[in-house]
């Protein structure tokens, strides 16, 4: 989300300590994302595109997948890990480096295209804007996209939130209204937005998947210990098994800034 910080509280995000639930139960945004990235001429095979906070390579391996040649990085060394073993079970070829996306270690205009989702509020925005303006090819696009529920319009993202409340007060995510600025304040002298792509669309999930996707969510696994976190599970259950049945939808919002830079 736009306006969000790294820090909870003094709860510092740690996306290694949830690797393997990320991987199983935050597979990214849906195909309808992709499908309008190559309708804007973004992931196409042949393009060189570099993943800033790649996690464990949702939005590289898909790319990929597509014959678009790939670098992915990541502060973490536990999600590029497990980026690489994903890679390789899917059967396609990436790159995948630890790096600070402040200082990637890549010659300049190496590439078509450099992505950032759901992870740009992470970064020390200035030092990062000077590498992405390094790093992109003359005509290249820098694109950044959010892919979050509406507490607002869905009762399970709802009464989610506030069980997460209950149990971490100082988590920050809650109450996101669906507020998408047309010019983020960070982009305002760098960058122009050649495309802003915004739109709703309904997750499926179960109990379980549902439940795993908490667990990958900075205000819970991220954050809590094992015993929060039991606790945590234990009241989820229970909410689920009062208002969502074996199979149901949270409504998301997904939001795609294309940018040229200035």
């Amino acid at each position: 989300m736009h306006k969000l910080g790294s820090i909870d509280g003094n709860k510092i995000i740690d996306w290694g300590k949830t690797s393997e639930e990320y991987a199983r139960y935050r597979p990214g945004p849906p195909d309808s994302f992709y499908k309008k990235l190559k309708e804007e001429g973004i992931g196409l095979s042949g393009q060189k595109i570099l993943d800033l906070g790649t996690g464990t390579g949702v939005l590289a391996r898909r790319f990929a997948s597509q014959g678009a040649q790939i670098t992915g990085v990541d502060i973490s060394e536990n999600q590029i890990q497990m980026a690489k073993i994903l890679a390789q079970r899917d059967g396609v070829s990436a790159d995948f480096m630890v790096s600070d996306a402040n200082e990637v270690n890549l010659p300049d205009q190496s590439f078509d295209g450099i992505t950032a989702n759901q992870c740009w509020l992470y970064f020390d925005k200035l030092k990062t804007i000077s590498e992405v303006k390094r790093l992109l090819k003359t005509e290249g696009v820098f694109l950044t996209s959010h892919f979050c529920w509406l507490p607002f319009e869905d009762l399970v993202a709802g009464k989610t939130e506030e069980l997460i409340l209950k149990h971490n007060p100082d988590w920050s995510a809650a109450g996101y209204k669906g507020e998408v600025p047309e010019l983020p304040v960070w982009a305002e002298g760098h960058f122009k937005v050649r495309k802003l792509i915004v739109y709703d669309e309904p997750i499926s999930f179960t109990p379980e998947s549902w439940k795993g996707r908490m667990k990958a969510c900075r205000g819970v696994g991220v954050v809590m210990n094992d015993g929060e976190l039991v606790k945590f599970e234990e009241d989820l259950d229970n909410l689920l098994s009062q208002i969502a049945g074996e199979s149901f939808e949270v409504l998301h919002r997904i939001d795609i800034h294309i940018f040229e830079a200035r």
